[in-house]
């Protein structure tokens, strides 16, 4: 079985598909002061769960020496389909966006993707597992008693997909969509679904992005953030930080125990 190491925002949007190997950031996890109020839900971004690196190895193969492109020009078009939508309130969930961005970025870079080939990459996305630090992760907060959640992008059928493709059934206590509110993060009606879900107030619910943007997103909604950046990436220039930047959840458990 292949493992994957860890990837930040630019190499997310590339994936470092051709086979470049990054680490784990053993030093680049810290802490900002904040509040002292208890965690006592946890809320995750889909891609701070699943690893969506296998989509680009089919890409890959698919389509020799252009799979690389391809994946960046189509998850770029996806996140900017998603801010485009919600700004000009014409929603379509993030499955449809995934689509129509496929397609952009194929007319985009002169390819012919036929349907065969375009279900295949669709399909990644309903098969993406997750990353090594998870699983683990998530078993130590539930045996502390947290409720969890998914709070994403991804409709409920991607997430459900995925969960069972990975045996994580159950794991999470409410699956958020941005469906339910019919906007896309970083909209503030995206975050809110974990206060109304949890029941809690915002300062009890730690929320952890995988993107930059993502954790500035939350942090102006008024969560404590730790943002998983897997890769050495700079903070958004948006005037709100993470409380902590890390390289991977293991030390999660530390920043809620301080909190306790």
């Amino acid at each position: 079985m292949k493992t994957y190491e860890p990837l930040g925002r630019r190499e997310f949007l590339r994936l470092t598909a051709a086979g470049l190997a990054t680490s784990f950031l053993p030093s680049l996890a810290r802490a900002r002061p904040s509040s002292t109020t208890r965690i006592r839900a946890v809320a995750f971004d889909g891609f701070a769960i699943f690893d969506p690196r296998p989509i680009v190895e089919a890409a890959n193969g698919l389509f020799p020496g252009r799979g690389v492109e391809l994946v960046t020009e189509w998850r770029t078009r996806q996140f900017e389909y998603t801010w485009l939508r919600t700004i000009a309130g014409r929603y379509t969930d993030f499955w449809q966006v995934t689509k129509d961005a496929l397609a952009f970025a194929a007319k985009k870079l002169g390819l012919s993707v036929n349907p065969s080939q375009a279900a295949q990459l669709m399909r990644g996305f309903l098969e993406l597992k997750p990353w090594p630090d998870v699983v683990p992760a998530l078993t130590s907060l539930k045996i502390q008693g947290l409720p969890l959640a998914i709070l994403a992008n991804l409709t409920p059928e991607m997430m459900q997909a995925c969960l069972a493709h990975s045996a994580m059934q159950g794991m999470f206590q409410s699956l958020l969509s941005t469906d339910q509110v019919q906007a896309f993060k970083p909209d503030p009606r995206t975050y809110a679904m974990g206060t109304a879900a949890f029941n809690l107030q915002r300062e009890e619910i730690l929320f952890v992005p995988s993107a930059g943007w993502d954790a500035a997103g939350s942090k102006l909604f008024g969560y404590p953030t730790y943002w998983v950046n897997r890769l050495r990436q700079p903070e958004e220039e948006l005037g709100a930080a993470a409380d902590v930047v890390a390289a991977d959840l293991n030390g999660m458990d530390g920043f809620i125990r301080d909190r306790a």
